[in-house]
């Protein structure tokens, strides 16, 4: 949705840049663009019909205001709605309750509820400072529950054991009286999903709830469900009084159908997005920002959250203390650079939050294959020994040899990353020089750095 929606608009704005002002007319070829773009993301049609008479009751009242053109003025209220139909700003978790506060996860099997829960108690911990103890109430599932204990465990909290044998409201209320004897501020409730809507399932769940009485029930929904995901809210809203939704799986190729439609179908807001598979991969949810992304104009803000929970700042003031003192940069400096590009979520990551007037001058590089040569860098590096990291100079034929041989690449591959370092080292030596304008401009003119080939 994302990136169609984007393109649309792009086009539109440039064919109504001679156009003085909003007009009947200009605001029915922007609406088809729009209804398009979200059809085809599989946005449910009543919340399309919906969004797209109140962007054109907006629209037709609307003065262009300063310096903006018809085609960008539309654009603002295109997000603003985008904004109000997923929420107006920032929905947080309501734990203001009697310890154990009670978060009670619902949804259809493979949405992600279980890597959620342990990713939400991560977050609870570091976020929140809270003492969380997770169990799953899924006797159905092969497994569930020691996928529960496992991601648990990644995440820093602790488990409830529990088994397949047992009733699900006996092993909640088991769970829950732990919690109280053990001071846990938070019990998160795995519950068990279906590959399908099915009455047992809703009255499963729905005991659940009238045992626990938790503070908050949460909705977890795969971005990517599509049309389907309305069904599924709608039957889960009549089962249970939601108190907001998770949307996983947001770093596929949807971003947005789904927060769309479910919002608006059930009343609950969006509290989460899951961006990544990794245990960290939680975002609180923000619908000003989302609406951002989706049309194009990036989240720098998520960028600077990225970059300062990524960025190990010890090691980058030792690499910034090196470099003042005049000591050479080494290859295990610029292994470091590429681990902490990795841990910000790789090119692609940061690329995703950057707005698409920059991106598009990236459009032609292959972020796969920009990827792939990242990975194949930090191999090659790692097949050296401690000395031909600290004294690149030392790598002739015969070290360059072993070294493709150990990474499973070819010599010229080990050449290219050389080059790539000198490059690197000749920059770090303009900086410690004061030449940090001329580094700048060289940068862009840079050869063999992951791209284009």
């Amino acid at each position: 949705m994302a990136s169609t929606l984007t393109d649309r608009l792009s086009r539109l704005v440039k064919t109504m840049r001679g156009q003085a002002r909003i007009t009947e007319s200009n605001v029915q070829d922007m609406l088809r663009e729009v209804r398009m773009a979200l059809l085809e993301a599989d946005v449910a049609l009543p919340v399309v019909r919906d969004f797209i008479a109140r962007v054109k009751d907006k629209a037709l009242g609307a003065e262009v205001v300063g310096s903006l053109s018809p085609g960008q003025a539309l654009v603002g209220i295109v997000n603003r709605e985008l904004a109000a139909t997923m929420g107006e700003g920032v929905a947080d978790l309501n734990l203001a309750a009697q310890p154990p506060a009670v978060i009670l996860m619902a949804g259809l099997q493979g949405a992600g509820k279980t890597t959620t829960t342990a990713k939400l108690a991560k977050h609870l911990i570091e976020k929140r400072k809270k003492k969380v103890l997770t169990v799953s109430a899924d006797v159905y599932r092969p497994a569930a529950i020691e996928q529960l204990k496992t991601v648990t465990r990644q995440a820093g909290a602790e488990w409830f054991a529990s088994s397949a044998d047992d009733k699900p409201v006996a092993i909640a209320n088991a769970a829950l009286d732990h919690a109280r004897r053990h001071y846990f501020d938070v019990l998160l409730v795995d519950t068990a999903g279906r590959l399908a809507i099915d009455e047992a399932l809703m009255k499963e769940i729905a005991d659940l709830h009238a045992a626990l009485k938790p503070v908050e029930t949460l909705f977890v929904v795969d971005a990517m469900q599509g049309q389907d995901a309305i069904n599924t809210a709608k039957a889960f809203r009549e089962a249970l009084p939601l108190t907001g939704i998770v949307l996983t799986k947001m770093d596929g190729d949807s971003r947005g159908g789904a927060a769309l439609s479910v919002r608006q179908i059930t009343g609950a807001p969006i509290k989460f997005a899951g961006v990544s598979e990794k245990i960290d991969g939680l975002e609180v949810f923000d619908a000003e920002r989302h609406a951002g992304r989706i049309l194009g104009m990036g989240d720098i803000v998520a960028l600077v959250e990225e970059v300062t929970k990524g960025v190990d700042m010890a090691a980058a003031q030792k690499l910034a203390d090196k470099v003042k003192s005049g000591s050479a940069f080494d290859l295990n400096d610029f292994l470091s650079q590429i681990s902490q590009m990795k841990k910000m979520g790789g090119l692609s990551g940061l690329m995703d939050k950057l707005p698409s007037q920059m991106t598009a001058k990236a459009g032609a590089v292959d972020m796969d294959r920009a990827e792939r040569d990242v990975r194949r860098m930090e191999g090659i590096i790692c097949s050296m020994t401690p000395l031909e990291r600290r004294k690149p100079e030392l790598i002739k034929a015969t070290r360059k040899r072993r070294i493709a041989a150990g990474a499973g690449v070819h010599v010229q591959e080990v050449n290219r990353l050389l080059n790539q370092f000198e490059q690197m080292r000749d920059m770090m030596k303009k900086m410690k020089g004061g030449g940090m304008m001329k580094m700048m401009k060289r940068m862009g003119g840079m050869k063999g750095f992951p791209g284009p080939r």
